[in-house]
């Protein structure tokens, strides 16, 4: 089944962008998936990086705001972190709610490696998760 499904977070630049990655992919063909962030901060380029080794491009994505989807409807509103669940507990274009919440590999620290590893942890738990949900409820 063909679906609409909105992804927000905070800053749209790291989880939300991950998730909407893997939504593409695991979704069927014809399905629409887009994120958007409370106060978008552009996409975090460790986010391409980590998502290019798996084989999926962000490179074309762009940091977009809640408020530019605010008059379509969605199939599903997933919000990644707890900071969009709270803030977003209300939105006009419907759709069931999911809260699916990460870890944000923003805040890693380290040496370069050890902070894209962060980013691949992430990117791994994203991709189980929204396999899970694709096959379980979506």
């Amino acid at each position: 089944m063909k679906m609409r499904i909105l992804v927000l977070c905070t800053g749209n630049s790291c989880r939300s962008q991950i998730a909407e990655g893997f939504l593409k992919k695991y979704l069927p063909q014809g399905s629409e998936v887009y994120s958007a962030g409370l106060d978008p901060q552009g996409v975090n380029p460790k986010a391409v990086i980590v998502m290019n080794e798996v084989g999926i491009d962000l490179s074309g994505h762009t940091s977009n705001h809640l408020n530019d989807y605010i008059d379509m409807q969605f199939d599903y509103i997933i919000t990644v972190c707890d900071n969009a669940k709270e803030k977003c507990p209300i939105f006009p274009g419907g759709g069931k709610k999911v809260h699916l919440p990460f870890d944000d590999p923003a805040d890693a620290v380290g040496s370069e490696e050890e902070i894209l590893e962060e980013f691949r942890r992430i990117r791994n738990e994203i991709e189980k998760t929204v396999e899970l949900a694709v096959k379980s409820f979506l």
